[in-house]
């Protein structure tokens, strides 16, 4: 019978039972958390240490003698960090906290008789004994840098929290001391020296030992993350380049992203078979693979299940950006994810592409302006480039940038003229009259990567920026109008981001959420280029092909969002560098079919 109270018998063996298993790692991450903040709220404020309330934050030993408040500080940072960990199940966050419960247990019943104290320990600590197999989850991929993201966070985080140390003694502050001399006072006192600020009786040194404890905090943990072994970001190997390559001359017809698979910065899991892969890039614990997989679509389920079970291991959130209607199909098939329209890309059949007509006037007219300005073309094959000419178009990408961030991961190659991609086209615009620019008469770049042996697919556009407007338009007309000749029967555009949405909302007969739906997204292209880009490629009267997104919640959408955009290069949140500490490193470029570049812009 539906809505039947369930008996006391049953609700006792519930907790009895405890918890699911799959449920004790969030469980236990929150009361971490709690623990955590009840601990900082216990040493900072000294009235809170001595209620009741922190009773519930006597799992760790943050009350022992004259170093009550620093080690009550200092363990709730540290608690607050490792539910993260917990949360995620890792082992190691597994291994720290089951060695740090009992040692709190100990003190709470040693030094004060604290039974509660104990209890709660033993509550956190039996859970996380009976299902240790639920945080199995191995280390992230990581980097040396993140040591100096800590030193950076971490200090600013304690220099907050010692300001509020310093202010919350009013009564026993000699003096009135100004904000300068707080501020000095936290400084001096993180490295453990005494500062201009005096107090009455004991609290100057429950002042010194916190700051201290903050000061010490922040040095070991970036110490630690320094001189940790290095679990380095996988890369894609010379072996696993092959293999793909051997894939993609078998069944690259099928997805015009598959060439962008090749990105050197990427990871690939295969299916047992060897032929099918998933390339993928981990960003701020998401695994993001872009496009279909590669390879013969009955091997995708296999490399679909170790694509799931590596995000698995490691506690990552899986997603997939841009694929097509069948691959979203066979993800959401073998894996109950579920998929939602990102956009469309467009996509122009050689065959069916002309200037004639009044849809093409536009064009039409703006390629002829440029051509009468004198302007010229040439569309070539990366190998029959020489290769002087070679080294002055990549100078001339690098510059032409126009951003200090390289842009680019699930459409974008990420190199120009690598000896390895010899059937990548490059279209150039050059301007012989007037006074030549630091690349000579060159003007204009635009570069394709295969798709299939028919077809390519565009990677990246870069201009001068003093070139007359149009420079894209030019190109990609000479593109088509030279690609019958090179054996190319269709060429794949930009990324249009919610193509339908603004279509279909500026219609006749849109119903009110369309058209508000379609006026946020026309307000954000103040920032992000969704309806200029929309606009630029249905000038060349494409064909719209749908592309998904692959996600396992609703609720991790958000992230998704914010890791595509790192990977992007749209968005830096762990630490922007200043640029003389930034790593020279082959990085990527400029995504064509996401997000669109300025020179898009300014066609």
């Amino acid at each position: 019978m539906s809505g039947e109270v369930p008996s006391r018998s049953s609700v006792a063996r519930r907790i009895v039972r405890g918890p699911r298993p799959e449920a004790v790692p969030t469980l236990v991450a929150r009361a971490c958390a709690l623990v955590g903040v009840l601990d900082i709220a216990a040493g900072v404020f000294p009235r809170f240490r001595h209620s009741r309330m922190h009773a519930m934050a006597e799992v760790l030993p943050g009350a022992l003698g004259p170093f009550a408040a620093a080690l009550s500080l200092s363990t709730g940072v540290l608690l607050l960090l490792l539910a993260h960990g917990l949360r995620r199940r890792k082992r190691r966050a597994w291994r720290a906290a089951v060695a740090l419960l009992p040692a709190g247990a100990v003190a709470q019943f040693t030094y004060r008789h604290s039974v509660i104290g104990v209890l709660i320990s033993l509550a956190l600590l039996v859970p996380l004994l009976l299902h240790r197999d639920e945080f199995a989850a191995l280390p992230d991929p990581r980097s040396r840098w993140r040591a100096l993201a800590n030193f950076v966070l971490m200090g600013a985080g304690s220099l907050v929290l010692g300001l509020i140390v310093v202010s919350v003694h009013p009564k026993r502050t000699i003096g009135d001391p100004s904000v300068a001399d707080r501020l000095t006072h936290v400084l001096y006192g993180l490295f453990g020296f005494e500062g201009p600020v005096d107090y009455q009786g004991s609290t100057s040194w429950t002042v010194a030992f916190s700051l201290g404890a903050l000061g010490l905090l922040t040095a070991v943990t970036t110490i630690y993350l320094a001189f940790r072994p290095e679990h380095p970001a996988a890369q894609l190997t010379a072996q696993d380049e092959a293999h793909l390559r051997a894939l993609l001359d078998k069944h690259g017809g099928r997805d015009s992203l598959g060439h962008f698979a090749l990105r050197r910065d990427k990871a690939v899991v295969f299916s047992p078979s060897g032929k099918a892969a998933v390339t993928y890039r981990v960003v701020s614990g998401v695994m993001l693979a872009s496009g279909d997989p590669i390879g013969d679509v009955e091997a995708w389920p296999g490399a679909i299940e170790r694509f799931m079970d590596e995000a698995k291991a490691h506690s990552w959130t899986p997603a997939v950006m841009g694929c097509s209607e069948t691959g979203g199909e066979v993800w959401t098939r073998e894996t109950g994810l579920d998929a939602l329209e990102l956009g469309d890309e467009a996509v122009v059949d050689v065959a069916d592409f002309s200037l004639a007509g009044r849809a093409m006037r536009n064009v039409r007219q703006m390629v002829k302006r440029i051509e009468r300005a004198g302007y010229a073309t040439r569309v070539r094959r990366i190998r029959d480039l020489g290769d002087a000419e070679l080294e002055r178009i990549r100078r001339a990408a690098e510059d032409w940038r126009g951003t200090d961030t390289e842009r680019g991961f699930s459409m974008a190659l990420g190199r120009i003229g690598d000896p390895a991609d010899g059937d990548c086209l490059i279209a150039t615009a050059h301007k012989a009259e007037g006074e030549p620019g630091p690349y000579g008469d060159l003007k204009a770049i635009l570069h394709f990567v295969p798709w299939g042996t028919d077809g390519v697919s565009l990677d990246l556009m870069r201009r001068d920026r003093s070139a007359d407007p149009g420079m894209n338009e030019l190109l990609i007309v000479a593109a088509l109008q030279a690609a019958p000749k090179l054996g190319i029967s269709r060429v794949s555009l930009n990324f249009a981001m919610f193509r339908s949405a603004l279509a279909r909302g500026e219609k006749i007969g849109a119903g009110p959420v369309l058209r508000a739906w379609r006026g946020l997204l026309v307000f954000l292209s103040r920032w992000f280029q969704i309806e200029s880009l929309y606009k630029f490629n249905a000038k060349f009267q494409p064909r719209w092909e749908p592309r998904f997104v692959v996600y396992r919640a609703s609720g991790d959408l958000p992230r998704i969002g914010l890791a595509a955009l790192q990977a992007e290069g749209f968005v830096d949140v762990a630490l922007p560098l200043p640029r003389f500490l930034r790593r020279r490193t082959a990085v990527a470029r400029p995504c064509a079919h996401g997000p669109a570049e300025r020179d898009v812009r300014a066609a």
